[in-house]
């Protein structure tokens, strides 16, 4: 599959591959303490961190390595978060998800509607059966999300993550997408 063309448009958004363009508005996401609080890095400090990003998810997205789309308001095509699929176990037909989404468009339904049609799209296109996510066990909205999506809570991996010197767990979820 050519993951640097999909294309998946939903009522109010578009999930597209990244472009160069795209630096400003990942920059804003990713240097933003209230988007990163929950992240397994910190904060961005430089605008050429997320040219070097967009630069790499390019790169990788060619060689089909990971899928990682941006999430882009309708109709101005500014990007306001991603989606990411990785760890694609062909044979298990399933693979891991991640996301994030800017703070000024949290709380509207962006990343629900996001997430059902690329879980769509992965069901569909990729015959997977199941997706799993992690995420640090204080992100309450993201974990309501993924209930939300139909994801269980299936486990805690302790001390998984160390973050500017701070320790943290996460919360291990599973959907099983033919259920």
């Amino acid at each position: 599959m050519d993951y640097t063309r999909i294309r998946i448009d939903t009522p109010r958004l578009i999930l597209r591959p990244f472009v160069a363009q795209d630096a400003d508005s990942w920059f804003a996401i990713m240097s933003d303490p209230q988007v990163m609080r929950y992240w397994s890095h910190t904060a961005w400090q430089d605008r050429r961190e997320a040219e070097q990003e967009i630069a790499g998810v390019i790169r990788a997205m060619a060689a089909g390595e990971y899928l990682k789309l941006a999430i882009t308001a309708k109709p101005q095509d500014r990007c306001i978060g991603s989606c990411i699929f990785f760890h694609h176990h062909p044979g298990s037909q399933r693979g891991a998800i991640g996301y994030c989404l800017a703070s000024d468009a949290q709380g509207q339904g962006y990343m629900t509607e996001a997430l059902s049609h690329f879980f769509r799209f992965l069901q569909q296109e990729m015959s997977l059966r199941r997706l799993e996510a992690d995420i640090h066990p204080d992100n309450l909205a993201s974990a309501r999300v993924l209930q939300r999506m139909g994801f269980v809570q299936e486990g805690l991996m302790r001390e998984r993550w160390c973050v500017g010197g701070e320790l943290s767990d996460s919360a291990l979820f599973g959907l099983l997408l033919n259920k």
